[in-house]
């Protein structure tokens, strides 16, 4: 018989309608700054940050509090440049022959190839890992449930927590990435997600120029029924 589930009463407080809505417009307008950076500098970042940020990816909701992520944050230069090396074989298939016209088309204004320097510029790869299943005492599977999508939720608040740190990240997915498995040594019930390189911005870095959507093309708020 499974065990009971056990209750502890929830920490929070209760703040005004006011400060609710300050705090909101806080955050919203904190991250509304936050943007991707492919050109790092080399500026180190202590391991003490990477483990804080960590903790906060590992808050997030997952299926049945399973919690199926791995992070495996990389600094070690040789490793880092492995991980280079094997996702530009994978990259520069994909822009040579792989990727169709359109997506091709739909990448150009952002200025991406398949070099990607940046993984070795930056202090910190974060190779972050769904674990489809796990393993019991006897190496029998253990199911897990929404793994996919708790890992997408785990990866944004990882996002979220590199940007109010004050740093910029990058989430880099080359296709197909199980050579992370390989230089990682990771086993076989973890699949790659993503990499999210973290660091400093290089001196004068830009940005492509783009725009978010407004919230009326985002979200479609139900009006109330009538009884």
């Amino acid at each position: 018989m499974a065990d009971e589930a056990r209750f502890v009463p929830l920490e929070t407080e209760t703040p005004s309608d006011e400060e609710i809505l300050r705090r909101a417009r806080e955050f919203r307008e904190a991250m509304a700054s936050r943007r991707t950076v492919r050109d790092f500098d080399d500026r180190p970042v202590s391991r003490e940050v990477v483990e804080e940020l960590l903790r906060t990816a590992g808050s997030a909701p997952s299926g049945a509090n399973i919690q199926p992520w791995t992070f495996v944050p990389v600094s070690d230069p040789s490793v880092k440049r492995m991980i280079r090396g094997a996702a530009e074989d994978e990259e520069r298939e994909f822009y040579e022959s792989r990727a169709p016209e359109q997506w091709l088309e739909a990448l150009r204004p952002l200025g991406t190839d398949w070099r990607k320097p940046f993984l070795e510029t930056a202090p910190w790869l974060v190779a972050v890992f769904v674990q489809k299943y796990g393993l019991d005492e006897k190496g029998e599977r253990i199911p897990h449930y929404y793994a996919t999508e708790s890992v997408g939720l785990a990866t944004g608040l990882l996002i979220a927590a590199v940007h109010r740190a004050g740093l910029v990240a990058l989430t880099h997915t080359p296709s197909p990435m199980g050579f992370l498995n390989e230089i990682l040594d990771r086993p076989d019930n973890e699949r790659p997600f993503l990499l999210l390189v973290v660091g400093h911005p290089a001196e004068g870095v830009e940005v492509p120029d783009i725009e978010r959507k407004p919230l009326d093309e985002i979200a479609v708020f139900v009006p109330p029924r009538e009884e």
